[in-house]
């Protein structure tokens, strides 16, 4: 692995890790809470509704959100709950729309790395996402492991980044270099040309937005 003791430790990346694959979690129901106390009278739902169109904060945005979203199984170990209590490398290979990544990170050994990860974000290429790079450079970039890992850890950042912190987001990648995202609600690009299409997805150590392009670093 090409990474540094330097980045590491400081992304707190725990000894003893051990699974394989890149997991999602769910966030909190928010189906429920706001009925009891309002007595049925649609107040809270109505709170909800103005919080997603001023920028979703607080409750609307603790859910996942995006139309990939409904790609991810809504029952059994790939689904949002089942997912819940993995950390982020070990859930994906339960979820299929991340086939391509688990088998990436698998080539380049790091689920050892993330699953011990401490309050990381991961910007998660789907599947379609790989599908848009030409299959000879993809192949060739699964046979490269220094190249590999330095293409995979350019998507992961430290902290547990909420939606309101990618509106105008720059962040260090675990790679190095500098990650920066804009947008707001429920729509946000990635190095301004990934959308994330499935956003907010939380695991025991991460939090993941689920991308419709793979990050390439320059360096």
């Amino acid at each position: 692995m090409t990474m540094s003791t330097d980045y590491i430790r400081r992304f707190g990346i725990a000894s003893a890790a051990a699974v394989l694959a890149f997991g999602l979690a769910a966030c909190g129901d928010m189906s429920g809470g706001g009925e009891e106390e309002s007595g049925g009278n649609g107040g809270d739902a109505g709170a909800t509704e103005e919080q997603t169109e001023n920028g979703g904060t607080d409750m609307a945005m603790d859910e996942p959100f995006g139309p990939a979203c409904a790609d991810v199984p809504e029952d059994g170990a790939g689904s949002f709950s089942g997912m819940a209590e993995d950390p982020v490398a070990t859930a994906a290979s339960n979820n299929p729309a991340l086939s391509t990544l688990v088998e990436a990170v698998t080539q380049a050994e790091l689920g050892d790395t993330l699953n011990g990860a401490e309050d990381i974000t991961v910007f998660a290429p789907a599947n379609a996402a790989f599908d848009k790079v030409p299959e000879e450079d993809l192949n060739a970039l699964l046979e490269d492991k220094d190249q590999l890992t330095n293409v995979l850890t350019y998507h992961v950042v430290e902290g547990k980044q909420a939606p309101s912190d990618l509106e105008e987001g720059s962040f260090t990648s675990l790679q190095g270099e500098k990650v920066e995202t804009s947008g707001s609600g429920e729509e946000y690009t990635v190095n301004g040309d990934a959308n994330v299409v499935c956003g907010n997805v939380q695991t025991s150590n991460a939090t993941v937005y689920i991308i419709d392009g793979v990050l390439m670093p320059q360096g």
